[in-house]
């Protein structure tokens, strides 16, 4: 059996881009014992090989691998407000943006941000950076592989436009994924880059404490243009935002001054 593990964590590795053996060992092979066994299979060999074959049975697989706490378009009212003041605001005369999607986890967040643009200019204009310092969750991201309900929000003409349906998951179509680049990154210790008109980070500073937090926007208002975009999550109001040279321009966006 150890030998037979550790092959599926090769196979696995090769398949998805995701390393099992980042995970505990014990608890992880534990949990996908009973997975396969639910189904039917008597060993990792088995199942592999349906995992290979089967798109239900790798979507399930991947499903019970990463703990998915992102989904497109959340809180669909900051969306709107993107596409509606944001995105033409920044536009102008502009053909082409520079976006970046901090720890964007899954993938649902850079997706969502190519999607909403594509409503306004054509996805060749498109292109978005996309950072998390969790290797496996962008193995994920690049897979481009949903449970239904991370596309509760989605407006239904963009569910028929850029996803596809396999069984109960939808697979992001191959437009859209050309649109995203995904890249590891550590926001605390690694270099920024600079010159975004927009930059997204949502639902990840609450878990920084108060000095980490500065540094970050920091070092976030030293990324962007000035007359950039910075997009935070709902828990995450600046409440001095003229300390980094920001100034509230809509609920949860600032600009560079």
């Amino acid at each position: 059996m150890p030998q037979e593990y550790e092959e599926f964590i090769r196979n696995i590795k090769t398949l998805t881009g995701i390393d099992l053996a980042s995970y505990k060992e014990g608890q992880m092979k534990r949990r996908l014992t009973s997975l396969y066994e639910k189904r039917g299979y008597h060993s990792f060999r088995e199942y592999y090989k349906d995992i290979q074959t089967c798109p239900g049975v790798l979507n399930e697989f991947l499903d019970r691998m990463t703990i998915n706490v992102s989904e497109f378009y959340r809180n669909p009212k900051r969306w709107e407000v993107l596409e509606r003041k944001i995105f033409p605001g920044l536009l102008g005369s502009k053909k082409r943006l520079k976006i970046w999607s901090a720890a964007c986890s899954t993938g649902e967040e850079p997706y969502t941000i190519a999607m909403i643009l594509s409503n306004l200019v054509p996805l060749s204009q498109i292109e978005i950076l996309a950072t998390d310092l969790d290797e496996n969750v962008l193995a994920r991201a690049e897979l481009g592989i949903y449970p239904e309900r991370s596309l509760t929000e989605v407006p239904e003409e963009i569910k028929r436009k850029y996803f596809k349906k396999e069984e109960d998951f939808y697979r992001v179509n191959d437009e859209i994924k050309k649109r995203v680049t995904f890249k590891k990154q550590n926001l605390l210790a690694d270099r920024f880059n600079q010159g975004f008109d927009l930059v997204v980070c949502r639902n990840v500073l609450i878990y920084f404490t108060e000095e980490a937090k500065s540094l970050l926007y920091e070092k976030f208002s030293a990324s962007l243009k000035s007359g950039g975009i910075f997009f935070v999550g709902s828990t995450e109001q600046i409440f001095i935002p003229g300390k980094y040279q920001f100034e509230t321009i809509d609920t949860f966006f600032y600009k560079k001054k």
